[in-house]
């Protein structure tokens, strides 16, 4: 309580030792750096015969204003050239100034300031209202006479009120300080009953309170102690939990990885058996002479070239995906009109359609900018039409739509494609994207599916960062992807 109160007290009283010295001299420096800014400004326009122009600049009657200065300037031949007072006593003022350089009864020198070589400036008294003021004449620089002068006496004025309030502010300051002080003096306490609390706390093993230290530094270097031993015990015990944590997430990553490479290597398997069988029995039937017309040789050489070509295109979509899932496709974005390539695609794709006697229905505001890679773009478009034509039923109706549709942050662009038919099981919604699942063995056989498609297009939205996915309605089922619009 007594270091705050002398705190106080002593700032009070330094700064009115502070305004005492200096604070007065201060305002005389500033109205000295006044005055000589205004003589300047004068010799200025004097030099560019503008002095007529510069008692009209709304800048210059500022400053001659808000620093109560009074300014007269008259040519050789007596005539006033700028007054910002009709006042016969300034000009009587700067003839004796100029000529005669003595003081009469009324005045009396204090300080001469400063003496150029055109001009001086002199602190002054006027007797008679025991008033000083600070003036500043000379000659300019086409000779015309100036006289600028600014009383003293509000400064003298300003400091003094502003040491009675200061001194007002000052104790009132040491009274609110008084209060602060008692009112921390009876928290002194708080410290030793926190300790003793937390003491009761750790004796149960409960180490999660946290002494906070206060300016007592016995008590805190106690408290300090204390924090540390809990800390260390419930670091330790963290990093168990977390080396725990890290082992058994290593552990199940481990596991999915052997999971995920036996079930690849089973898929890749199981999908090229059945061609590599065909291929070998047509193979050894051509050998063995089996049949011995052409026709039928023909036909055996066709199975073997299709289920090669099956082959060639499931390893190639494999290595696709395998550079998409390890990152080593990078994505171009660009921005691009993506309802000219669903234009352009569905007129390519009118072969494919008509194969399964299915009408395509598009839907698209042209034009539709995007950013995306173009390249991944199509591929995305060509797995989901071709989806959508391996599983259209019904009415035949495949609809391809691109509307705007816009989130939290970004407008985006959502692509569907959509066939009649029969809707995706529940159980197989999530796992639908996965490697060579499929939901139809049978039916996906028969058009010589290899379940890599929907692996693919999860793989390239992923690398552009952007949603994708299905809805299911009671006449078919809808695939979907979005992208940012541009």
């Amino acid at each position: 309580m007594i270091v705050i109160t002398l705190v106080v007290a002593g700032t009070v009283l330094l700064t009115l030792a502070l305004n005492a010295a200096f604070l007065e001299r201060y305002y005389y420096n500033q109205k000295h750096r006044t005055i000589l800014r205004a003589y300047e400004e004068l010799n200025e326009a004097s030099a560019g015969d503008t002095l007529a122009d510069l008692g009209e600049d709304a800048n210059f009657t500022r400053l001659c204003e808000r620093n109560n200065i009074d300014i007269l300037v008259v040519d050789a031949d007596s005539a006033t050239i700028i007054a910002s007072h009709d006042d016969p006593q300034l000009l009587n003022r700067m003839w004796r100034n100029l000529f005669t350089f003595e003081d009469d009864r009324t005045t009396e020198l204090i300080a001469e300031i400063e003496r150029g070589e055109d001009f001086v400036i002199r602190q002054i008294l006027n007797v008679r209202n025991n008033t000083q003021y600070m003036e500043a004449f000379g000659v300019l620089q086409n000779d015309e006479m100036f006289l600028i002068i600014s009383p003293l006496e509000s400064m003298k004025t300003a400091v003094q009120l502003a040491n009675r309030y200061l001194i007002m502010v000052g104790l009132f300051t040491m009274a609110m300080g008084l209060i602060v002080a008692v009112v921390l003096s009876k928290k002194a306490a708080k410290p030793i009953l926190e300790l003793t609390a937390i003491s009761e706390q750790m004796k149960e093993l409960n180490f999660e309170s946290k002494y906070v230290p206060s300016r007592k530094v016995e008590i805190d270097a106690l408290g300090m102690n204390m924090n540390e031993v809990s800390e260390t015990l419930e670091r330790t015990l963290s990093d168990l939990k977390t080396a725990n944590y890290e082992l058994q997430q290593d552990i199940e990553e481990k596991t999915k990885s052997e999971r995920r490479q036996r079930e690849f290597l089973a898929n890749v398997s199981h999908e090229l058996k059945t061609p590599i069988a065909l291929i070998r029995g047509y193979a050894e039937g051509l050998r063995e002479g089996i049949s011995d017309d052409e026709e039928s040789r023909t036909y055996y050489c066709e199975v073997i070239e299709d289920e090669a070509e099956k082959m060639n295109t499931m390893v190639k979509r494999l290595m696709t995906l395998t550079q998409l899932e390890s990152g080593e496709e990078p994505m171009t974005f660009e921005r691009f009109d993506l309802a000219e390539m669903l234009q352009t695609f569905a007129k390519s794709a009118d072969i494919l359609t008509k194969s399964v006697s299915a009408r395509v229905l598009l839907t698209v505001e042209s034009p539709l900018y995007v950013w995306a890679d173009q390249f991944a773009v199509e591929e995305v478009i060509q797995n989901f039409f071709q989806n959508a034509v391996n599983h259209v039923e019904g009415e035949k109706v495949i609809e391809i739509k691109a509307i705007t549709c816009v989130d939290e942050v970004k407008s985006k662009v959502r692509v569907s494609f959509f066939n009649s038919g029969q809707p995706i099981p529940e159980e197989s919604i999530e796992r639908i994207w996965d490697k060579f699942y499929k939901v139809d063995k049978a039916r996906t056989r028969a058009y010589g599916g290899s379940g890599v498609g929907l692996s693919i297009v999860k793989a390239i939205m992923e690398s552009m960062h952007e949603a994708y996915g299905l809805t299911n309605y009671e006449n078919g089922v809808a695939f979907w992807f979005e992208l940012e619009k541009a």
